[in-house]
């Protein structure tokens, strides 16, 4: 029965920051469930090792070369693909994270720039809302469409020293649950957004915040692992499944929902 189907053969999908840890992991995942994966990095040579990897294990795959802040190079990519494809079934929008100077973990908040605010802003909330208008309005009225965005514990549990990400990510948040209705009620219901809501996972944006450098963890990681009830950092291939099943046919009816792959992070207090 296609409505409890899992899998994504004859699709195309488009992941932005498909080199990173998180997107590059969902890249290789989505090309595992059958669907062709189109790359979209700023840099063509890491979108091509990225294309070369998956390829390498029996996927399908393509590279796209856009900064997901420059609309008319997201727009450029866009009729790329379709030129090579013909079709957009799927957006990732992976690209994103923090900014050095819009950390206040060791310094005041009233120190931080208002220039690093801007930056994270843009990164996460443009880097997102560009994408997703861009290829929503390639996806084709007779096809379901689905959208994933990347959100954050930071969204809303408060987590010290991250104000800008916290901002950016709840916007994060509303633009999915925003986009999902406005998409369902006038563009005829056949394109899905969502988000997913990652825990903590150990990247190179955070791995200075979290490990030491003999590789043991800091007091925030301590904190955090203390907060996590499953007692562990997420591994990359934890989001996959959900990220999988979002844009299957199994989530056929669910639509605006931030779902949190966190290890139980969102709902223990602590005590």
């Amino acid at each position: 029965m296609a409505g409890n189907s899992f899998d994504l053969t004859g699709r195309v999908a488009v992941v932005t920051g498909g080199c990173g840890v998180l997107g590059g992991a969902i890249a290789s995942g989505l090309a595992a469930a059958g669907a062709s994966v189109a790359i979209l990095d700023r840099r063509r040579e890491p979108a091509e090792r990225k294309v070369r990897e998956i390829c390498r294990g029996g996927g399908q795959a393509l590279a796209l070369v856009a900064d997901v802040l420059v609309e008319a190079q997201v727009h450029d990519a866009r009729d790329e693909l379709l030129r090579q494809t013909g079709r957009v079934d799927i957006l990732v929008n992976a690209a994103g994270g923090n900014v050095a100077r819009a950390r206040n973990d060791d310094r005041s908040v009233f120190s931080v720039p208002l220039e690093g605010l801007d930056e994270v802003l843009r990164l996460n909330i443009q880097g997102t809302v560009i994408p997703a208008l861009a290829f929503a309005q390639a996806m084709g009225p007779r096809d379901a469409g689905c959208i994933v965005n990347i959100s954050s514990m930071a969204a809303t549990r408060v987590l010290t020293g991250v104000l800008g990400y916290s901002i950016a990510k709840a916007g994060i948040d509303n633009f999915t649950r925003w986009l999902a209705a406005e998409l369902a009620r006038k563009h005829g219901g056949h394109i899905r957004v969502n988000a997913i809501a990652p825990g903590f996972f150990i990247s190179a944006q955070n791995r200075d915040v979290l490990l030491n450098h003999d590789g043991s963890y800091t007091d925030r990681a301590r904190a955090v692992l203390a907060h996590t009830p499953m007692g562990r950092f997420g591994e990359p291939a934890d989001v996959v499944g959900t990220v999988q099943w979002l844009c299957s046919d199994a989530a056929a009816f669910v639509t605006g929902a931030v779902i949190p792959v966190d290890g139980g992070f969102s709902v223990f207090s602590g005590v």
